[in-house]
C-alpha cells in the first residue's frame, strides 16, 4: 500500500521507472502480480524485476522461513517482530541505486514509514540519512538521493493521500501470509484495515472474513 502511494507520487513528479525484488517471501507471486498491475495502471513502462536469493537463504524471518509462524497482530510484543527481514531494505536500495546510476536518475523513492508501522529498524529516518551518505560516497557522481516522502506519515494519512492521488489501492497487497484473500489478522493487515477505517474509506482488497473490515 505504501509503495503504491509512493509510486503514484513519483509518477506525478518524474518519468518514473519501477523496481521489484522477489526474495522468497511467502506472498512472492501475489506481490509480483501487484507490481505488474500497479505499473500498468500508473503507466510505468520501464521496469526492473530481480530475484534476491540471499534473504531466503539467510532466513531469520517469518516472511522467508516457513518454520517461523507469522504472528497475529494481537500476539506481538514490544520488540521488533519476527516478520522483520534482516536488513532487507539495504538489499532493495542497492539494486535501485545501481539501476538509477545506469538510467541517469537522481532520485530513488521508497515507501518506508515509521509511525503506525511494525517497528522495523530499516524504516527509521536515521537509516535513510546514513544510507544517503553511503550513496554519495559510493556512486560515480554522488548525486543520487534516496527519498522517503511518507516516512513521517500515519497510515490513515497515507490512505487519504492515496485517495487524493487516485492510487490503485485495489491492486495492492499487504498481507504477510496469504495470496488468495488477505488474512486480516497479521500486523500488516491490521494496520491497513485500521487506516482505511480511520479514513472513512473501504479497503478494496478481499479479506478472509469481510467482517474484519468493520471490526
Amino acid at each position: 500500500m505504501d509503495s503504491c502511494v509512493c509510486a503514484a507520487l513519483a509518477t506525478r513528479r518524474h518519468q518514473a521507472a519501477a523496481v521489484h525484488v522477489s526474495y522468497g517471501q511467502r506472498t512472492e507471486l501475489r506481490e509480483r502480480r501487484a507490481f505488474e498491475a500497479i505499473c500498468e495502471r500508473l503507466g510505468i513502462r520501464d521496469r526492473l524485476i530481480v530475484r534476491n536469493e540471499a534473504l531466503r537463504a539467510i532466513g531469520g524471518s517469518a516472511l522467508t522461513d516457513e518454520n517461523i509462524a507469522v504472528p497475529e497482530s494481537h500476539a506481538l510484543g514490544a520488540g521488533i517482530p519476527v516478520t522483520y527481514v534482516p536488513f532487507r531494505n539495504a538489499h532493495f536500495l542497492a539494486v535501485a541505486v545501481s539501476w538509477a546510476e545506469v538510467l541517469g536518475a537522481d532520485k530513488v523513492y521508497i515507501g518506508a514509514v515509521e509511525p503506525d508501522s511494525s517497528g522495523y529498524p530499516d524504516c527509521r529516518p536515521a537509516y535513510y540519512r546514513a544510507f544517503n551518505e553511503v550513496v554519495r560516497a559510493g556512486t560515480k557522481e554522488g548525486e543520487i538521493e534516496v527519498v522517503t516522502p511518507l516516512i513521517a506519515m500515519r497510515k490513515v494519512e497515507i490512505v487519504r493521500l492515496g485517495l487524493e492521488l487516485k492510487a490503485p489501492f485495489d491492486l495492492t497487497w499487504s498481507c504477510y501470509q496469504r495470496e488468495d484473500r488477505a488474512c486480516g489478522v497479521c500486523d500488516s493487515c491490521v494496520l491497513r484495515l485500521r487506516a482505511f477505517r480511520e479514513a472513512g474509506a473501504d479497503d478494496p482488497i478481499p479479506y478472509v472474513q469481510a467482517a474484519l473490515q468493520s471490526g
